[in-house]
Formats: structure tokens, sequence, C-alpha cells
């Protein structure tokens, strides 16, 4: 189990993450579609997890989600680094009705992401669009790997932000799975190895 807090100006966030776990998930950040997105990052990641967070979303959405991400990021990190080997590596293509996404996902030591997708509206479940791509970012910084995720078809913008926070999820399932081969031919992920 991995336990984190963030406590900041603009948030208070408790976590408890296992990612070995058995989708025990329990998460209340105030907005209920965040909530929602982290539940299905959580479940189709197979992880057990814990958020509380309490934060200043009467001025909009942006720190909230931000750190949350952080946290989250930052937990999975602490999580891959002491393992000794993992897959490394995910790919995901995934339908959500009319939405198709394809997802890659390197964890690696090297933070990068990526987004392609067409989007028309502002906010979806008065989550403002622009975070999602800031959640996904932060994410992958505080993680510490490569994550790509594409649009290939759709239009619906609920089903579309969710295909993106479940394929996170599976790509993280595949990533994080034990293996009995050496992720890199450098011997390890990251310098401590």
């Amino acid at each position: 189990m991995i336990e984190k807090t963030r406590k900041t100006k603009e948030t208070d966030i408790t976590l408890k993450l296992n990612p070995q776990g058995q989708q025990k998930i329990e998460i209340d950040t105030g907005h209920k579609f965040f909530d929602h997105m982290l539940e299905q990052l959580c479940f189709h990641s197979g992880f057990d997890c814990h958020l509380s967070a309490k934060g200043d979303l009467a001025v909009d959405d942006h720190h909230m989600v931000e750190d949350v991400a952080l946290c989250l990021g930052s937990a999975l990190r602490d999580y891959w680094q002491a393992q000794t080997r993992i897959a490394r590596y995910g790919q995901v293509l995934l339908p959500m009705d009319d939405v198709l996404v394809m997802g890659a996902l390197d964890i690696c030591g090297r933070p990068f992401f990526n987004l392609a997708w067409q989007t028309t509206r502002e906010s979806v479940g008065g989550l403002a669009l622009e975070m999602v791509p800031h959640f996904f970012q932060s994410f992958s910084i505080a993680g510490s790997w490569t994550l790509h995720l594409r649009q290939m078809s759709g239009s619906n913008h609920h089903h579309l932000v969710e295909a993106c926070f479940k394929t996170t999820g599976r790509l993280l399932r595949q990533a994080l799975a034990p293996s009995d081969q050496a992720a890199s031919t450098k011997g390890g992920l990251w310098a401590s190895q």
C-alpha cells in the first residue's frame, strides 16, 4: 500500500493506493464527473484506491485536477521504481460506443505525454476539457513515463474522455505487470537499479 498526501493552499489530498489490489475504490474530490473518471482509471488498472481531496473548486477545477494527477503519478512512480521487473510497455485499442481510443505506455523514467483528439466543446460533466490533457500530462510527469493517447473515431465528448481514462487504466495494468524478463538492455529503468 502506497500512501501519499499533498497539502497546499489550494488542495488537501490523501491517497492510499495498492496497484496489486482488487478494485476496491473510494474516491471523493468534490467533483462528481472527475471522480467517475478516476474510478474508471483505477478500476481498469486493477488498483485499490482510497482518495479524498478537498480544494478550491469554487474557483475552478484546475488545481484539483492537477494536484490529484501529481499525487497519483508520484505514488505510481514510487511503486514501479521499487519493482525489480515489470512488463514496462502497454498497448491498448479501446472502444466506447462511437469512440475508439488507441494508447501506448512506456514506463521508462522519461516523462512525456501526447494526446491527439478533436473536441468542439469547452466542458463535459462540469469538467473543463482543457483539464483532461493537463491531467494526463501532470500524471505522466509525476509518474515518469511516456504516454500517448489518440482518438481514432467518434464524437461524443463524454465517451471520448471516459475512453481516455479507461485506456490509460488498461495500459497501466499491462505495463506494471510482473515480468520474468529485464525491461531494458541497460539492466534497469532508472539509475538506482
